[in-house]
């Protein structure tokens, strides 16, 4: 397994998203949701799948599964920015490839079944945790994966420089 060395400037980055309003709306609404989902799945999620043909039970199955899959992957993500933030992981730990979102098409729906076969509340957190998971896969790219943007040359300068090189370097 490759892991990245993190530039400089990645430190920071990590840092200032740890400490921001953002990560604590996101990290709270994360939370939640594995909560809510865990309630679902334990309760009334369970007695709905009851009452489900063969078909529908077997896809409610695998989205149920995917469903926990994705959501884990969201909160291991936040755990290790929250520990960035409490001091407890330096912010060039963080991007070691471990602590990346993994296996993208977890994040993507296969529904076996039609989605209409499927219980309301499990297709609601189906969708939830699909948005919040591309959410979070965009702050990790941002973050661990591209560079910078580089400056836009400027455009006086790049206009001196074409009059040295014409006048010959003067």
């Amino acid at each position: 397994m490759t892991e990245r060395l993190a530039a400089p400037w990645r430190g920071h980055v990590i840092q200032d998203f740890a400490r921001s309003e953002l990560f604590e709306r996101t990290f709270q609404e994360g939370m939640e949701l594995v909560e809510e989902t865990a309630t679902y799945l334990d309760g009334a999620g369970r007695q709905e799948s009851k009452l489900l043909s063969r078909n529908a039970a077997l896809s409610y199955a695998s989205e149920s599964m995917r469903l926990t899959t994705r959501l884990m992957q969201v909160a291991s993500w936040l755990l290790v920015q929250r520990a960035v933030r409490e001091g407890d992981m330096e912010p060039e730990a963080a991007c070691e490839d471990r602590y990346r979102l993994a296996a993208e098409e977890v994040g993507r729906g296969g529904h076996d079944a039609p989605e209409e076969d499927l219980p309301a509340g499990l297709l609601v957190l189906l969708d939830r945790s699909e948005r919040l998971y591309e959410r979070v896969r965009h702050l990790d790219r941002r973050m661990y994966v591209e560079a910078p943007d580089e400056p836009a040359p400027s455009p006086v300068l790049s206009q001196l420089d074409r009059l040295k090189t014409a006048l010959g370097g003067f």
